[in-house]
């Protein structure tokens, strides 16, 4: 089961029957999306992730903020509102950490449900939020509590890099897919399940 967290998308996503399937995703905004316009509304620099990681580790109190998981899709908007409002009240820490551990516990709650669903044992962390360790530890825990295991690419991995098209590519050519450059067109939003996966057995 890959966990896909980035700016752009929130998905939780598993192989079945030749494609990849999406088994959740954000209503909304992306969980990346969410810290950044969090970070940008306190002047922070982007993306905000990681300085909202640091700020979070000195929190003690948690503010009560909204989990909003429907079904196995998330939403982040009113979560984030919530969290702008709370500062109104409550230290930078103790929002930070508040914002983390809801965000956080909503994503490894509907990544269970996907392992639970289709009986895999592995996840798989991806996008630019997958570096943040709070959001590792509590997937990996999760993971380990199902006998499972979490798995996280480097860093440079996580985020956009020639190397994950380069590889896909290398795979699709080996499996015979063959398409001529001059007609092919970028499509910002195909989506992850709309691809037949031809190169997986």
């Amino acid at each position: 089961v890959l966990l896909y967290v980035s700016g752009g998308n929130t998905q939780v996503i598993a192989f079945l029957n030749g494609r990849y399937r999406v088994f959740g995703e954000t209503l909304d905004i992306g969980i990346g999306n969410c810290l950044d316009k969090f970070g940008r509304a306190l002047d922070m620099e982007f993306p905000a992730g990681p300085r909202i990681e640091t700020i979070a580790r000195q929190g003690t109190r948690y503010v009560e903020l909204p989990y909003s998981v429907k079904g196995m899709d998330v939403s982040f908007s009113g979560i984030l509102t919530a969290a702008l409002t709370a500062l109104d009240n409550a230290a930078l820490a103790d929002v930070c950490y508040s914002l983390q551990e809801t965000c956080f516990a909503m994503l490894t709650e509907v990544t269970e449900r996907a392992m639970a669903h289709t009986g895999k044992r592995e996840v798989l962390l991806g996008g630019g939020v997958a570096s943040n360790h709070r959001l590792q530890d509590m997937v990996t825990e999760m993971a380990v509590a199902r006998e499972g295991s979490c798995h996280v690419p480097p860093g440079d991995l996580l985020v956009d890099n020639g190397a994950m098209v380069g590889w896909t590519a290398l795979l699709m050519h080996r499996a015979g897919v063959e398409m001529d450059v001059a007609s092919t067109q970028v499509q910002q939003k195909y989506r992850t399940d709309e691809v037949d996966v031809v190169w997986r057995d």
